[in-house]
């Protein structure tokens, strides 16, 4: 079964989640966004072996680790889709911007695909291509365990910024009613930022997409 923990880091408070397999103890990072030594620091603490960084999208907040990370743990990177390629060209720009320490671009291990499938350990995680809040937003979605890491897509009560280039709201939409809700009502879901709640509580009250 897939476990995870949630460390919410960088002045963006954004969900970064260790997730593993507890059977072989096989893990990876989703999102390291920054703080790398407390994100580590839970991994020893949690006793499980680092393998892989899982990307939602290449925003600051979710991706600014990622190229040291990956360099100095010698990682494979799953994620994000092709789209956001120029949003990880432009991390050192969006972290000066946003006043975040130097982030590395970084190059994926692996890009991924609508219905592409993960194994950790033992475990199968598909993926969903999401965009709208970037071109090239993807979430894991593991069916065993009923949970979904959406990265910034879908919030408890909201949905993402639409504002930033390549962004866009309809797409949002479709992807949150087309690929998100056929998933299931009862999938929790980790947002980039906030609490968890499940897509049947969004589809009921969320007041952008509630009632799709």
């Amino acid at each position: 079964m897939l476990r995870y923990r949630t460390v919410p880091v960088t002045p963006f408070q954004q969900n970064c989640s260790i997730v593993w397999c507890d059977e072989t103890m096989c893990a990876a990072i989703v999102d390291p966004g920054g703080e790398l030594p407390r994100l580590l620091d839970e991994v020893q603490r949690l006793g499980v072996r680092l393998e892989q960084i899982w990307v939602t999208h290449a925003h600051i907040d979710h991706a600014g680790a990622v190229g040291q990370l990956a360099r100095e743990r010698q990682l494979p990177v799953i994620g994000p889709h092709e789209g956001d390629r120029f949003w990880i060209e432009g991390l050192p720009q969006q972290g000066a911007m946003f006043g975040f320490p130097p982030a590395e671009p970084f190059t994926p291990t692996r890009w991924l695909h609508d219905g592409d499938t993960i194994t950790l350990g033992h475990c199968t995680v598909q993926v969903r291509h999401c965009p709208g809040h970037t071109p090239g937003h993807v979430v894991f979605h593991s069916p065993e365990a009923k949970r979904a890491f959406v990265g910034d897509v879908l919030f408890a009560g909201s949905i993402g910024r639409t504002d930033f280039p390549g962004g866009d709201y309809q797409t949002l939409v479709d992807s949150i009613t087309q690929r998100l809700w056929p998933l299931g009502d009862d999938v929790v879901f980790i947002p980039g930022h906030g609490p968890e709640s499940s897509f049947g509580q969004e589809r009921r009250s969320n007041p952008f997409v509630g009632g799709t």
